[in-house]
């Protein structure tokens, strides 16, 4: 280990080299979306404010750094009160204090940085604090400084820097002469501090400030002394400071033979006012986004962690409670939410304290977090046994000393006496790290062992390849990869919406997730027939004022896609032999035998799952073959459908061999724009008689002599078929296909597992296709994709054919979770956040539709470019085909593996069907975020 240099600075020309390399690496930690997991990260909750959550930090930090050659990192984003009030100057003037106490052999090189405040906290930094007299003497202390000692002109300090009582003041203390004062005795200089100076570097958002700044009463009651050599503007706004002051604590023994440990202690964010940080960035006009303060924290967290090769730590402080709002108004719990650092908790140890510290920790494991260990101040009311009571001993809970309240002697023999304690608490957080990186490294070993993945040639992915999912928040999972030994935490955009539930940003998720937590205390799971309880009702009363508006009006609950397409289809024919009369309410006519051949008419492209019915209502496909489905017979009528995508930039119409030798108009087969193939004006041109006249023939020659063989429904994906290449099908031809089928009274069903509930842009594709089913199915989406649930829609006329007077002429079909009361909820809470305007910022509420996603410039070149045959863009959908040949086309191609595993490098997560790849969002999804997916793939597209 390379020692630091003593001066950081040497000139004007350092000073910015430093500042302008820190913004690099922090632009360039950002954009890579990965966090470093090689040392332990932690975050520092607390019950509620004043609990001694830097008393915690800072007694970490003197457990953590009684060793040689480690890195102590505390970072503080957010600091009310600032500068009067700085919890990193607290941790890095206890530790110093500590030091001094117990000096050990080794050195500690340590530092305290504050990167940006706003203005008017800025304005106390750069004036010396609002208390600071401005005559020639300032009062520091127990003594007088002259002003010039000071505010130091043009100069950098010369000699050391510290001292006991500036530091629990809140400062750093001048020297007086060669002895300084620590602790309980005096040290000299030459024994405990860098014959060096001690530095503290100020800048502005654009230029660099000249001098060092030094005062120890003065940075308590408002900030640093610094040299007013120009002007400094600081109005409203947030200011880039990059302040910072370094020193080295010398141990007993040369630290070249010892070596020596580092402390950082980093404020990112400072406020002047001491109130919660949604005000004070309000009141100061100095507000911070989210996603700002999450690149300020990742960069710093790369820039200290990322070549850290010897023992490093590090703990993040949150500001006040676990639910204090941060400077967007976000609660802090959810603010810090998609980096899911495991957490340390501080309870509370006073009356009451059992209850809050409860409500924190559930909060905690509500939104995910792994709360490692929990906290208390000894206050004489043994609340850690109701809590260890409650935590059922699976959460150890650790008990401080009581902190005295005369602050003697620095607090240091209550740090003393709790060192214990930190120690205790250290083991435990080292102990986790190790068990939960060793579980991440063992996971691909072992799923490839244990798990038989759907859809997958386990012999196609090597343990190499598996990917380790740590968590998800909102759209990204939080994937766990190793690259040059080095063990990350990165984002990468589930852009398969996890085979196309997922819908929720992270805010939905943890409303979804309260939700069902209420559901299950309340209900767990409770009987379906013949009961009613509010989720399930409240659900299809939303089912039937929404999807089904207009048509159904009844819902019937099941557990998946497949199941609810069974069932559609027993509805379906059911309802054909009672309109065609071959069989009646007579249960006698029931029992004999009959000798009519019931099939489905589908469309060759679509598919309905994966159960043996289901199946059965599918042309053959790779889904259907005798190696997947031996008892296939494929009981249907499959018509080739004609499909539109964009192919060169311009919307086309590709027709079946059969329609196109009708010698269709030009015209009928090119679009200007996508919106107009969905016109219902189509429906009086040429190709709409067209297709009316191949319809019709099909469904009269599908009859046969004897008659015996007869459509009994009519089912179809409408508008895209999903799993059978993300085809669009004409929205016309489905519109006569359906109409054709009223007319011969075939009952019509829409599989809306994969388009329904806003996947195509709005809540049902039968806006697309300006019809009405029968019955329809939809799943999925419709509970956000939190948890499998489905339904069957059905009308009136549908239902009555199941009324009778046995239960034997009843749907006999169902599942023990029906209608499960967990999914109910998510359902109701989905459907309502979609189609709310004030949640989901992507509807357009006088159409009911959302607004469009993807960038129609940048669809429109991926389009062009020469790797890419057609291309497919609707609502949160947007898929394209690659351009291939031979065994590089279908479903069972590997032709877009390199292409899909570069995209995982870059942040994005898909799966292919064959050699078409898609990009799927959800209905919230901002078209910021699908631009920037589009550019990535139009990127590795172009090296394609």
């Amino acid at each position: 280990m390379s020692p630091p240099t003593s001066t950081l600075f040497a000139s004007v020309l350092r000073r910015h080299h430093h500042r302008n390399h820190h913004l690099r690496r922090l632009r360039r930690f950002i954009s890579t979306y990965s966090l470093p997991l090689s040392h332990p990260i932690y975050t520092i909750w607390a019950a509620n404010t004043s609990l001694g959550k830097t008393l915690v930090s800072a007694g970490l930090s003197t457990s953590y750094l009684s060793s040689p050659h480690r890195k102590f990192l505390y970072l503080k984003p957010l600091q009310t009160g600032f500068p009067i009030d700085s919890d990193s100057l607290f941790v890095y003037s206890k530790f110093g204090d500590f030091f001094a106490r117990n000096r050990p052999e080794f050195s500690v090189f340590a530092s305290n940085h504050v990167l940006k405040a706003s203005g008017l906290a800025s304005k106390d930094v750069f004036r010396g604090g609002s208390d600071v007299e401005r005559d020639e003497n300032v009062s520091c202390g127990n003594g007088v400084v002259k002003k010039s000692e000071f505010f130091l002109s043009n100069s950098e300090m010369k000699g050391s820097v510290l001292g006991s009582e500036g530091l629990v003041r809140g400062g750093f203390g001048v020297e007086r002469d060669d002895n300084v004062s620590c602790g309980n005795g005096a040290v000299k200089k030459s024994e405990f501090f860098d014959s060096n100076r001690a530095e503290l570097s100020v800048f502005d958002a654009n230029r660099e400030l000249k001098g060092s700044v030094l005062g120890s009463e003065g940075l308590a009651r408002g900030g640093f002394g610094v040299e007013r050599d120009g002007n400094v503007s600081f109005g409203n706004g947030v200011v880039n400071l990059g302040l910072y002051e370094e020193r080295r604590l010398q141990g007993t023994e040369n630290w070249e033979m010892k070596g020596y440990s580092k402390l950082v202690c980093k404020t990112m964010y400072g406020w002047k006012e001491a109130l919660s940080p949604h005000l004070v960035a309000e009141r100061e006009n100095a507000r911070v986004e989210d996603d700002e303060l999450l690149g300020m924290l990742k960069g710093c967290l790369g820039i200290e962690l990322e070549s850290e090769k010897g023992g490093a730590f590090c703990v993040i402080e949150t500001a006040g409670g676990v639910a204090s709002p941060g400077p967007s108004g976000s609660l802090q719990c959810d603010l810090y939410r998609p980096f899911r650092f495991p957490a340390i908790l501080v309870g509370d140890g006073r009356l009451g304290g059992i209850s809050a510290t409860i409500s924190a920790y559930e909060s905690l494991k509500l939104r995910g977090y792994d709360v490692v260990a929990v906290v208390i101040e000894d206050h004489g009311l043994v609340n850690e046994g109701p809590l260890s009571s409650y935590l059922r001993r699976r959460v150890p809970v650790l008990v401080l000393p009581p902190i005295p309240k005369e602050m003697s002697n620095n607090l240091m023999e209550w740090f003393q006496e709790a060192l214990s304690t930190f120690h205790s608490l250290e083991e435990i957080m080292q102990s986790a790290f190790v068990e939960r990186t060793s579980r991440l490294h063992d996971m691909p070993r072992k799923a490839h062992d244990f798990f038989w993945w759907p859809f997958t040639q386990h012999k196609l992915v090597p343990e190499e390849n598996v990917t380790v999912i740590d968590s998800r928040c909102g759209e990204n999972f939080a994937v766990h990869k190793v690259n040059n030994n080095v063990d990350l935490i990165t984002q990468q955009f589930d852009a398969c919406a996890s085979w196309w539930t997922q819908g929720p940003d992270a805010t939905l998720q943890i409303e979804l997730a309260r939700d069902m937590g209420y559901a299950t205390a309340r209900y767990g799971h409770v009987m379906f027939p013949e009961n009613v309880y509010e989720p399930a009702l409240e659900c299809a009363e939303l089912l039937l004022e929404g999807v089904g508006k207009g048509w159904a009006s009844r819902v019937y609950f099941s557990d998946n896609g497949s199941t609810a397409i069974e069932i559609a289809l027993k509805m379906a024919l059911r309802k054909f032999l009672f309109d065609h009369k071959i069989v009646s309410d007579d249960l006698v006519a029931e029992n004999s035998e009959s000798h009519v051949d019931l099939k489905v008419l589908a469309l060759r492209g679509s598919y309905h799952g994966d159960t043996l019915g289901a199946m059965e209502a599918q042309a053959p496909s790779p889904y259907t073959g005798f190696y997947q489905q031996p008892w296939y017979k494929g009981r249907g009528h499959f018509l080739d459908p004609p499909t539109v995508a964009m192919c060169h930039g311009v919307w086309k119409l590709s027709l079946p061999q059969e329609i196109e030798t009708q010698n269709p108009s030009l015209e009928d087969l090119t679009f200007s724009l996508r919106e107009n193939i969905f016109k219902e004006s189509r429906d009086t041109s040429n190709l709409a008689d067209i297709y009316h006249s191949y319809i019709w023939k099909t469904l009269h020659l599908i009859i046969d002599s004897s008659g015996s063989t007869r459509t009994g429904a009519l089912i179809i994906e409408p508008v895209i078929h999903g799993a059978g290449g993300m085809e669009m099908v004409d929205p016309l031809f489905q519109r006569v296909l359906v109409k054709e089928c009223r007319n011969q009274k075939i009952p019509v069903i829409f599989d809306e597992v994969f388009t329904g509930f806003w996947r195509l842009g709005a809540e049902s594709a039968t806006e697309f296709i300006r019809c009405k089913p029968d019955i329809a199915c939809f799943a999925k989406l419709m509970t956000g994709g939190i948890v499998p649930l489905a339904v069957t829609l059905a009308s009136e006329a549908v239902f009555e054919a199941f009324v009778g007077d046995s239960k034997l002429q009843a749907l006999l079909h169902g599942h023990s979770y029906t209608a499960h009361a967990l999914g109910c909820t998510a359902a109701v809470k989905s459907i309502k956040w979609f189609k709310d305007s004030k949640t989901n910022h992507n509807l357009i509420s006088e159409a009911m539709l959302l607004r469009e996603l993807w960038d129609p410039d940048l669809v429109r070149q991926i389009s062009l470019l020469p790797a890419v045959h057609r291309v497919v863009v609707l609502g949160t959908l947007c898929a394209l085909e690659l351009q291939a040949e031979g065994s590089n086309a279908g479903y069972a191609s590997l032709y877009a593996r390199s292409l899909l595993q570069k995209l995982r490098e870059d942040g994005i997560y898909m799966r292919p069907l064959g050699n078409v790849i898609y990009l799927m969002c959800g209905p919230c999804t901002s078209p910021q975020s699908c631009t920037n997916l589009l550019n990535k793939v139009y990127t590795r597209l172009e090296e394609l």
